[in-house]
């Protein structure tokens, strides 16, 4: 269990802190309204994940072994990307997330909006942690609680501490969110390491017979 938790919190921990529409929304809104009316968004995953997840797991659960299997060798492969992604940016400078212009949304539900239009919890859902909570679920329905709670409860903690540094700095600053995304890059990179590790032995043992 202690590695499905592992896996869903640090997966959840390099998502959140990595700049993107949720987090352009909590920095533009915490210069506008302050910390305390902002902090409330950070439960926004726990609204829009809900279809997209149930959604991924029936169909990922009507898939062939094999094909999960197969499923994630691509999720490991993603996160190799966007570990690169993220070295990238820390090795350039960046604009923070915030300085994106556009009206921003102002509420818990439209920040919930916000995140179900973007493309990222449909790509995470399908081809990282899908697999990854079917896995731990076969192994025993437990360790796929575990790895959803994990990643959930990292996800809202991790956002509610951002947007309180947020309050407290106003923004991060160029050198802590370069700090930040070097180590969600490292973090991603394990991960991908830890996906192709368990999906590469089951799927040449299949391809073999």
């Amino acid at each position: 269990m202690v590695d499905a938790i592992a896996f869903g919190g640090g997966y959840a921990f390099a998502c959140a802190v990595q700049p993107g529409p949720l987090q352009a929304y909590l920095l533009s809104q915490v210069a506008a309204r302050g910390w305390r009316r902002t902090l409330p968004a950070a439960l926004a995953p726990l609204i829009s994940d809900g279809p997209i997840a149930l959604l991924a797991l029936i169909v990922l659960g009507r898939l062939p072994v094999t094909a999960q299997h197969g499923l994630r060798i691509a999720g490991g492969a993603l996160l190799f990307y966007l570990a690169w992604d993220a070295f990238r940016h820390w090795r350039t400078d960046h604009r923070a997330a915030g300085d994106e212009e556009g009206r921003t949304p102002r509420t818990l539900l439209q920040a919930a909006l916000v995140n179900i239009l973007n493309p990222n919890p449909y790509i995470g859902w399908a081809l990282v942690l899908g697999p990854a909570v079917l896995g731990a679920w076969n192994r025993a329905p437990a360790h796929g609680v575990a790895l959803v709670a994990a990643f959930y409860v990292t996800m809202v903690v991790t956002l509610a501490v951002l947007i309180l540094a947020l309050g407290g700095a106003r923004l991060l600053g160029i050198r802590g969110q370069r700090t930040l995304l070097l180590l969600s890059a490292l973090i991603l990179a394990g991960l991908g390491v830890y996906q192709l590790v368990v999906g590469l032995p089951p799927l040449i043992a299949a391809s073999i017979r």
